[in-house]
This record gives structure tokens, C-alpha cells and sequence, in this order.
């Protein structure tokens, strides 16, 4: 059996591939779930759903756990603790309240750190290798602006509001892009300093973003020798195996 479960989640054959592909989109399906209903009533129907979600990740989170060369190292990983976090949150959902339901927008964190995601995407996806610093930068900015907009959503958005999720997002993106329109705003303390957090954190992610499109830390090019496909731009020689490396540059006129 372990054997079977190191062959899915690590291995090489297109089954392997196939597998972990379809818990990308699982992980992208429960973000959807859990962002459509963090602001909703939690009937017998939807605590049956969470609890099945729940179970579900659990499975995930057990088969990883179970494979893990170093399974303390595992734990320590900001995106396995999120997933604690949402497992226990969707098995309790009976006994909790919907601001604790507002954790599961949580799993938003794998969404990039699935297990084994980017060495697939290397190899599958020649758009990805050329581009991956402003994928995974573009890919953490939206994963921010769902959880910002959902904790607006949840804690701060009037109860009565006709379009809430629509005004969070809304005011979510104005006050990261520091437009400040005014037509939305936080009045109490903790939304105003929740706000002064929206922007301290956003305008780093945006400055990421925009670092990684117009001056990449890294440039893409093949090693001759070992392979490696990711140098510094002013790179002489292979970090990795010392070969030497003709990175074609603009160079001056």
C-alpha cells in the first residue's frame, strides 16, 4: 500500500502525473467551496459537505504525512499547518461559528505548494518554465486578495449588504492598490488597522509581481553539462556543476 501511495504522489509514470494534476484541481475546487460559503449558513446540508471535504484533505494529509522522508519537517511547513487547520475546522463544523468557519479559505496556501506541483509544471509546461517567478508571484497575490477579501467579508462587511463579497473584493483591491476611493471603508480600529495590513502586505506582493515581469532575479538557461535552467543574470559558471555557461544578454552598443 505505501508503495502504491509513493508511486501517485511521487513518482514519474503519467498515472503519477495524472494523479497529482487532479489534486490541483481538487485543491482548486475546495477554494472555490470554501470562499462561496464563508459567509453562509451552515445547514445540515452544508456541515454534511464540509465534513466530506474535510475527510477528504485528510486523506491527502495522511498519505504525505505517511510518505514523508522527514515528517517533522513536513509539520513545520506553513501550508501543512494551514492544512490542519482547515481538516479541523471542516470535522468540527458542527460546533463552530462562521468567523472560525473563515479559517478554511486557509487551504488557499497549497494551492501553489501542492506536492510535487512545480517539478510537474517544469517539465510539462514550457510557458511555465519561462515564466515561473511571475506565475508563483501572480499566483500569491491572488491567493491574498481571496483571503483578505473573504476576512473582509466575514468580519467586517455589514450583515444586510446586497452585494457583500462584491464590495469586500472591491475595497479589498482599492485599498491594496492604495487608490483609496472612500466610497468603502472600515470605520472601526481593528478594520482600520486591518486595512493599514491590506496595504503594507499588498504593495510588497504588487512590487514582487512587478519584479518578477520586468527584472527577474533569475534568467533561463540550459546548462550544457548537468542541466540545470535557472542562473543568475550575470552567471559565468553553473552553480551546480561548475560548467561554463554563454547566457546571451543585450549587451552595449
Amino acid at each position: 500500500m505505501k508503495q502504491t501511495v509513493k508511486f501517485l504522489y511521487i513518482g514519474h509514470d503519467p498515472i503519477s502525473v495524472r494523479f497529482r494534476y487532479g489534486l490541483i484541481l481538487f485543491d482548486a475546487a475546495t477554494i472555490v467551496f470554501f470562499v462561496m460559503t464563508a459567509n453562509s449558513s451552515h445547514g445540515t446540508g452544508m456541515t454534511i459537505a464540509s465534513m466530506c471535504v474535510g475527510f477528504l484533505i485528510l486523506l491527502d494529509f495522511s498519505a504525505r504525512l505517511w510518505i514523508a522522508k522527514d515528517r517533522w519537517k513536513l509539520l513545520r511547513q506553513i501550508y501543512t499547518l494551514a492544512d490542519i487547520v482547515v481538516i479541523f475546522s471542516l470535522l468540527l463544523d458542527p460546533f463552530l461559528t462562521g468567523n472560525l468557519a473563515f479559517l478554511r479559505i486557509l487551504r488557499a496556501l497549497r494551492l501553489i505548494h501542492s506536492y510535487h506541483l512545480l517539478r510537474d509544471l517544469r517539465r510539462d509546461s514550457h510557458f511555465f518554465r519561462t515564466h515561473e517567478d511571475a506565475v508563483i508571484a501572480a499566483i500569491n497575490l491572488l491567493v491574498f486578495v481571496f483571503v483578505t477579501s473573504t476576512a473582509v467579508l466575514v468580519f467586517f462587511m455589514p450583515e444586510n449588504s446586497q452585494t457583500a463579497y462584491i464590495d469586500a473584493l472591491y475595497f479589498t483591491m482599492a485599498t491594496l492598490t492604495t487608490t483609496g476611493f472612500g466610497d468603502i471603508t472600515l470605520p472601526t480600529p481593528g478594520g482600520k488597522l486591518f486595512s493599514v495590513f491590506i496595504m503594507v502586505v499588498g504593495v510588497a506582493l504588487f512590487v514582487r509581481l512587478a519584479q518578477a515581469v520586468f527584472m527577474p532575479q533569475k534568467v533561463r538557461h540550459k546548462c550544457p553539462n548537468c542541466g540545470l535552467y535557472r542562473h543568475d543574470p550575470d552567471a559565468v559558471h553553473c552553480k551546480h556543476c561548475g560548467e561554463v555557461l554563454r547566457i546571451e544578454t543585450g549587451g552595449v552598443a
